[in-house]
């Protein structure tokens, strides 16, 4: 079995949730922390957005794409 460094993230993690907290105190870390990648995210999608110059058309080219994948063991 292979042993897998933890990330500086992980860490950094372990030594807040060391602490004793409140279940409602670590309901609101968790959900601080799921808007900050939410919000990286967007970020990055609205960069790309821009950087391609892309708009509603594309969303609404998207939506009326079929992206199913078939059965590849048939």
């Amino acid at each position: 079995m292979t042993a897998h460094k933890l990330s500086n993230l992980q860490l950094e993690l372990l030594k807040i949730y060391s602490f004793n907290i409140k279940d409602e105190q670590l309901l609101e870390i968790k959900n601080l922390l799921g808007y900050y990648f939410a919000n990286k995210v967007t970020e990055d999608i609205d960069k790309l957005f821009e950087e391609k110059g892309w708009g509603l058309e594309k969303i609404q080219e998207w939506s009326e794409e079929h992206m199913r994948i078939g059965d590849k063991s048939k």
